[in-house]
C-alpha cells in the first residue's frame, strides 16, 4: 500500500479516535425524575434541560476563555473528559434569618472533568444549575465566559433592563429595574438585563434564569442572543477608577482590563453558579430556595448577636414631624423623637441616613447638630439600636478601624449605599466589608446591589436594595392617564423574580395612599400607588430580615391601628407556604413564626376576588385579625377595614382586593 494512503488512513483513525473521545453525551435527572439535564461534550460543551416533556433549554453553549500568563485556553471547547462522576446529595441546613427555619438541599449531580477544569451540574426537582471548577494550580485570568440560554420558541419574557447608568458607564447601575414584558425576539439588542429574568414556557411553566453563589467573580447580566436565546455578559475588572455618578458618590471605572476576573490559589476556585429555576405554577416561585442552596455556607461560628427587626427610617418621609416643639431635620431632637417612636412601637432600630457625616469621611467633620453618643445612650436606655448610613466610596478606606470605632460606641450596623456595580473588585470588597462588620458585630444593609449569595456566608447582611422600591414614588412622573410607571404591577412581579435571589429593601409602609387618578409624585410629601392595605401586606409578602417603616412617626401615630398591626409582624419566619398567584397580577403567601401565621395578598391595578385556603392551619379554631381594603378603597386609597374572625383549617375565605389593593391577617 502506498505510504501516502497509509498516512491518510492513520490520520483518519486519529481523527476518529479524537472525535470518539470528544463527542460524548451525559445526563443527570432530578430526585423525582421529572427534570433531566443533558450534557454534550463535543466541539463545544453544551447543556440542555427538559422538565416532564417541556423543553426548558435547548442545547446551550458553556465555556471559559482563560490565560495563565503564557498560553490561552478555551475551557469547554473540544473537551476531553478524563472522569465523569454521577452521585446524589440529600441534606438539610438551618436558615435562622430567612423565610423558613430549614432548607432541604436535595439534588443529583454530574461532574465532568478535563485535565485543567471540571464542570459540575446539579438537577433539582425545581431547576438545574452548573458551575466551572478550576483545577489548574496556576493563576489564571478569565478573559470571557460563554453562557447561553436557548429556548425552543419565541416566548414572552419578563426582562429587567439595565437603565439609568451611573455616569454613562455600561456596567454601573443600581440594579433597580421595572420589567418589560416582551417576546424574546423583541428584546432590545443594545441593552443589558439583570437577573433573575423569567421566560414563559408552554403549559404555564416558567423558566427563571439567574446566577448564584457569586464570589471573587463578577455578577451575570444578559443580552439578546441568536434566535430565541439569551447570552451572558460580565463587567471587566476595573483598572482605573474615579469618583462620579450621583452626587459624586460612586466609585466609577474609567478604564477596564481586557478580562473579567483573575483566579488564584488563595481564592475560591469554584466559579459562580448559573441556574435556571423551573416552576409549574407561578406561586411556587414565592417559596423557592435555589439561591440560598447555591450560596456559600455560613462562615460565622457565632450568629447569636445578629438581631433582625424593623426600623423607623427618616429619609423617605423627609423628617416630617408634626406637633413637636423643635425644628425637625438632621439633629439630635429629631432622632430622639424617632427613638421614642421606635420604643413605643417595639421597633428594634432607627436609621440615621445621609447627612450625619460628610461625603469625604465617616469619622471627621461630622455634623455638629447630631450628638451620636447622646443618641446611642438614649436608644440603649429604650432598647432601640442605631444604624448609620454610609457610601461605599467612604467604606473603602480604613474600614476596619471605622467599624471598630462605631461598634465600640454602640452603633448596631451600617446601611452602605451606592455600590452600583458588581464587577470582581467590588464583589471582593463586599466580602471584605461583610467580614469586617461581622468581626465587630455590626449589621449591614447593602444598597446598589442585589443579593448574590453573600448573605448566607455572612448573615449579618440582613438586607439588600436592588429593587424599584417605594423611594421611586417620591419622584414618579404623572401623565394625563396617571402615573408613568405601573408600580402595583411591579409590586406583584418582584416577589416572584427579584425576591428569588434574596431579601429586598423595598422600604414599605406609606400611610398616604393614592388611587391611579389621585397619585402624583412629591419628593417632600410622598405617597404610594395603591391602597393602605396593599402597603401593609408588603410586611408579610416581602422578605426582609431588616424591614423599614418608611413613613413619618407622626403619620404612624395618627394611624396607630395600622402601626400596631405592622409592628407585630416578624421579619424572619419558620415556614412559608405559597398559596396562589400569577406574575404581574397578584400574589398570596402565608408565613409562620412559632405558632402564629401571617397571611398576605396583593394585586395590581386590577380589582379581583380570590379565595384563600387555610388548610395549612393546625386543628382547632384560630382567631384572625384582618386588615382589608375598605369598601371605598377603589376611590380613596387610605380606606381600609380591620376585623376579627374565627378561622379553622377547613375554611376557604373569599377576599376582595380593590385596584392596587391588598389584604393581611394574623392568625393565632
Amino acid at each position: 500500500m502506498p505510504k501516502l494512503k497509509l498516512l491518510f488512513l492513520a490520520c483518519m483513525l486519529c481523527v476518529s479516535s479524537v472525535a470518539k473521545n470528544v463527542n460524548k453525551t451525559y445526563s443527570v435527572s432530578s430526585p423525582d425524575g421529572r427534570l433531566v439535564v443533558t450534557v454534550e461534550t463535543g466541539d463545544q460543551l453544551r447543556w440542555s434541560v427538559n422538565h416532564d416533556g417541556t423543553q426548558v433549554l435547548t442545547p446551550s453553549a458553556i465555556g471559559l476563555t482563560v490565560n495563565d500568563g503564557k498560553k490561552e485556553w478555551s475551557f469547554g471547547t473540544d473537551m476531553r473528559v478524563t472522569e465523569a462522576i454521577n452521585d446524589n446529595h440529600r441534606s438539610q441546613f438551618d436558615t435562622p434569618f430567612y423565610k423558613k427555619a430549614k432548607v432541604d438541599d436535595n439534588y443529583n449531580r454530574l461532574v465532568v472533568y478535563d485535565k485543567k477544569y471540571g464542570v459540575e451540574f446539579r438537577a433539582y426537582n425545581d431547576g438545574a444549575a452548573y458551575r466551572f471548577i478550576v483545577t489548574s494550580g496556576k493563576m489564571i485570568g478569565v478573559k470571557n465566559e460563554t453562557s447561553e440560554w436557548n429556548f425552543a420558541g419565541d416566548y414572552k419574557a419578563f426582562i429587567p433592563y439595565v437603565n439609568d447608568n451611573r455616569g454613562g458607564e455600561r456596567y454601573c447601575f443600581s440594579f433597580e429595574s421595572l420589567y418589560d414584558e416582551q417576546a424574546l425576539s423583541d428584546m432590545f439588542a443594545d441593552s443589558l438585563a439583570i437577573t433573575p429574568l423569567a421566560v414563559c414556557l408552554p403549559g404555564g411553566k416558567k423558566a427563571v434564569v439567574m446566577d448564584a453563589g457569586v464570589e471573587n467573580y463578577p455578577g451575570m447580566m444578559l443580552f439578546k442572543g441568536k434566535g430565541n436565546g439569551l447570552k451572558a455578559d460580565f463587567a471587566p475588572v476595573p483598572e482605573e477608577v474615579e469618583y462620579g455618578g450621583f452626587n459624586m458618590l460612586n466609585v466609577m471605572p474609567v478604564r477596564r482590563a481586557p478580562f473579567i476576573a483573575q483566579i488564584d490559589n488563595r481564592k475560591p476556585r469554584m466559579l459562580p453558579w448559573r441556574a435556571v429555576v423551573v416552576s409549574e405554577r407561578d406561586a411556587d416561585l414565592l417559596n423557592n430556595d435555589m439561591a440560598v442552596r447555591l450560596a456559600p455556607e455560613c462562615r460565622l461560628k457565632d450568629t447569636s448577636w445578629i438581631r433582625p427587626g424593623k426600623v423607623a427610617w427618616d429619609w423617605w418621609n423627609n423628617l416630617n414631624l408634626t406637633g413637636v416643639d423643635f425644628v425637625t431635620g438632621m439633629n439630635t431632637p429629631t432622632y430622639k423623637y424617632y427613638i421614642d417612636f421606635a420604643a413605643s412601637n417595639r421597633l428594634e432600630y432607627i436609621i440615621i441616613d445621609e447627612g450625619w457625616s460628610t461625603e469625604e469621611s465617616l469619622t471627621e467633620n461630622l455634623s455638629p447638630d447630631i450628638d451620636l453618643k447622646q443618641l446611642i445612650e438614649y436608644g440603649r436606655e429604650r432598647g432601640v439600636g442605631i444604624i448609620l448610613w454610609a457610601s461605599w466610596r467612604n467604606c473603602q478606606n480604613n474600614i476596619d478601624a471605622v467599624f471598630a470605632h462605631y461598634a465600640e460606641m454602640g452603633i448596631k450596623g451600617f446601611k452602605v449605599d451606592f455600590f452600583d456595580r458588581d464587577d470582581q473588585s467590588i464583589i471582593q470588597g463586599a466580602y471584605m466589608l461583610a467580614e469586617s462588620a461581622a468581626k465587630h458585630h455590626l449589621l449591614l444593609d447593602l444598597h446598589g446591589f442585589k443579593p448574590f449569595g453573600i448573605q448566607r456566608a455572612y448573615p449579618n447582611i440582613v438586607n439588600f436594595e436592588g429593587v424599584k422600591g417605594l423611594e421611586n414614588n417620591k419622584w414618579e412622573p404623572r401623565t394625563a392617564e396617571g402615573p408613568m410607571h405601573d408600580f402595583p404591577r411591579y409590586d406583584v412581579t418582584a416577589p416572584y423574580l427579584r425576591m428569588l435571589c434574596g431579601p429586598m429593601d423595598y422600604t414599605p409602609g406609606a400611610m398616604s395612599n393614592a388611587t391611579r387618578d389621585c397619585y402624583f409624585g412629591n419628593n417632600d410629601h410622598p405617597m404610594s400607588q395603591g391602597t393602605r392595605a396593599h402597603q401593609i401586606a408588603m410586611y408579610t409578602m416581602y422578605e426582609a430580615p431588616l424591614q423599614m417603616l418608611a413613613d413619618s412617626p407622626s403619620k404612624y401615630m395618627r394611624e396607630q391601628e395600622c402601626t400596631d398591626f405592622i409592628a407585630q409582624i416578624p421579619t424572619t419566619f419558620d415556614e412559608t407556604v405559597a398559596l396562589d398567584g400569577e406574575i404581574g397580577e397578584y400574589a398570596v403567601v402565608a408565613r409562620r413564626k412559632g405558632s402564629t401565621w401571617y397571611v398576605a395578598a396583593m394585586t395590581n391595578w386590577t380589582a379581583r376576588d380570590i379565595t384563600i385556603d387555610f388548610s395549612f392551619l393546625s386543628s382547632g379554631t384560630h382567631r384572625a385579625t384582618i386588615i382589608a381594603d375598605g369598601i371605598n378603597a377603589a376611590k380613596e386609597g387610605t380606606d381600609y377595614k380591620r376585623s376579627v374572625a374565627d378561622i379553622t383549617s377547613a375554611d376557604r375565605l373569599n377576599v376582595h382586593l380593590a385596584p392596587g389593593g391588598g389584604w393581611s391577617c394574623v392568625v393565632k
